[in-house]
């Protein structure tokens, strides 16, 4: 379970989170949702430990992230970012290797080679893996990037709005990918995403935040209400179920 408590950060002048607590559990998938400017890259930024609190505590399975040492993390979390960066050319196969760096620090054996095809296989990249990241689109350098987090082998997954660039059957595909490794593999997933149908529809749990607190949080069948979500979006939303699955309505 990751364990924020308390958790603030910006200037008093100009507060991004205040004390914010939530119970993130492990092995499910965990939707980080909000209208813009509510904290929700932040907030993910703070339990990657890629920025600093200003106050409150963040525990990863009973790890305090403030005291753990890199190479420990390295091995617990993998991160992707909303803006990924690297140099262009670099093979996507030899990227997804990066994520074996906390295992093989640079010397790849057998068990990080079959970790690697086994990550390009499972984000369907087979075709793209001998090219380099500059000749792909947008949608697939990102599945690239999670691919490489995949291969890192942690017991935690922190996504901050991986379905951008992705077409509908790529989007699709991954979160149907995250259930899997979290139902499948144990691994607790936390996903930024702004598709609220995504959110509702893949996730097990969700942690609503506005102005930079949280408005509610809880599983997903008891926490993303009619009521709930349209407060959090100051906007009409319905909730419908088609075939048993859940749907929210708010464009009209």
């Amino acid at each position: 379970m990751i364990q924020v408590s308390n958790l603030s950060y910006g200037s008093a002048a100009s507060p991004i989170l205040q004390d914010v607590s939530a119970d993130i559990p492990a092995g499910q998938v965990t939707a980080l949702i909000g209208p813009n400017g509510a904290g929700k890259s932040t907030l993910l930024k703070l339990i990657a430990r890629q920025m600093t609190p200003a106050g409150g505590s963040i525990r990863m399975d009973g790890l305090d992230l403030v005291q753990a040492v890199p190479a420990v993390l390295a091995r617990k979390m993998a991160v992707v970012a909303q803006h990924l960066s690297v140099a262009s050319r670099v093979r996507v196969r030899d990227l997804v290797g990066f994520g074996r760096w906390p295992h093989s620090a640079g010397r790849l054996g057998p068990a990080d080679h079959a970790a690697i095809a086994n990550a390009v296989e499972l984000f369907d990249l087979g075709g793209l893996q001998e090219r380099f990241l500059d000749e792909l689109s947008g949608g697939q350098r990102q599945r690239a990037f999670i691919a490489m987090a995949y291969a890192q082998d942690t017991d935690w997954l922190l996504l901050d709005e991986p379905l951008n660039n992705l077409d509908l059957n790529h989007a699709r595909n991954l979160m149907a990918q995250l259930r899997h490794l979290a139902e499948a593999q144990g691994k607790g997933i936390v996903i930024v995403v702004h598709d609220l149908n995504y959110a509702i529809s893949w996730s097990d749990h969700v942690v609503a935040l506005r102005d930079g607190q949280v408005a509610f949080q809880g599983p997903v069948a008891e926490a993303a209400t009619a009521e709930h979500l349209s407060a959090l979006y100051q906007t009409p939303v319905a909730i419908t179920r088609l075939e048993g699955q859940v749907f929210a309505q708010y464009h009209r």
